[in-house]
Formats: structure tokens, sequence, C-alpha cells
């Protein structure tokens, strides 16, 4: 069996800390876990990351990148309403396929706040910078003006935040979502 290059078992880390921070959170994970998840020691692992820190910093960065292809793929050849039902639809296949995304987004969104609490202001810079990049893209995308993308993320997080606290799609808080059509707005 051949060897994995240092980028492959980065990827590797990148991916396994997904899932660990979106069950975990960052205070609640250790990079011994994700080490163990991963097969390589933690001297190893700090050799292709300098912390802890910095795998969170990969990890939500991946997240947002993953969002990002995800939205791409879905508008292609699109334009106005269609592309945002196409990325409304997209979103939230992501989510159903791959619950770690929204999870890594809310420990994401989580773990900046705390550390903008306690006076760390450099830990959420890059993740802004990712999250406003992906909201410009989007932006594009659809071709809106301020308002509409405004709107449409807004949807967004409140679908984000209905799925990540488990309400079933029949629940009344989903009833003025048109979950059926794809799009990410209201009736």
């Amino acid at each position: 069996m051949a060897r994995m290059s240092a980028e492959d078992r980065r990827e590797s880390v990148v991916r396994a800390a997904v899932s660990e921070f979106a069950r975990s959170g960052y205070h609640g994970t250790s990079t011994e876990t994700i080490a163990k998840r991963v097969g390589v020691s933690q001297p190893y692992l700090f050799r292709l990351f300098t912390g802890k820190q910095a795998i969170f910093l990969a990890a939500s960065e991946r997240c947002l990148a993953d969002a990002r292809e995800v939205f791409l793929r879905a508008a292609e050849g699109l334009e106005g309403e269609e592309a945002s039902l196409a990325l409304g639809a997209a979103y939230r296949q992501l989510i159903v396929d791959d619950p770690d995304t929204l999870l890594m987004q809310m420990q994401m969104y989580a773990a900046v706040a705390a550390a903008e609490a306690a006076g760390d202001h450099a830990f959420g810079e890059r993740l802004r910078l990712g999250w406003e990049g992906l909201w410009d893209e989007v932006h594009v995308l659809l071709g809106a003006d301020q308002d509409e993308t405004t709107s449409f993320w807004a949807y967004g997080m409140l679908i984000n935040t209905l799925a990540s606290m488990g309400f079933p799609a029949g629940h009344r808080v989903w009833s003025g979502f048109d979950l059926t059509a794809g799009a990410c707005s209201a009736d």
C-alpha cells in the first residue's frame, strides 16, 4: 500500500476535523481525537498544522469552500429567480447529504463569537473574510440587489437554525417555507 503524501494526510485531517468539530465544537474537540481518527500521532498532526486553532480554521474554511462549490454548480447557466431557487435547493440538499457541513458552520459561528467575547479578534478575521467572500459570490450568482441577497441569506440562516435544532420537515416552524419548490424564501 502506497504511503499518503503530506498533502493527502493534511486533507484527511481537515475532513476528520470537520466531523469532530461539527459534533463537539472547538473547545470540546481535542487534537488527540482528530489524530486518532486519522491514524496519526499528535506530533505528526502538529507538523501538518501549527495547532488546534489552525486545524479549526482549515476545517471552517473547507466548510465554506464546500458550500461555495455547491452554490457555483447549482447556479451554472441560471439567472435571477431560477438561480435563487437552485441555490436554495442545492444548499438544503447539502445539509441533508452532509449534516457535518451545517453543524460545522454553527460551530464556526459559536467559536468566533466566543473568541470575540474573550477579546481575540484575530481568530475570526479569516473566517469573516471567507464568509464575506461566500456572501459576495452568492450575490453575483443571484444577480441580485443588496436586499435580495440579504433576504436569501436571512432565509438560509433561518434554515440553518431550524435544521441544526432538529425541527422535522413537517413541523409548523417550517410553514413559511415552500420546501417542495426548492425556494429559499417564504410563501
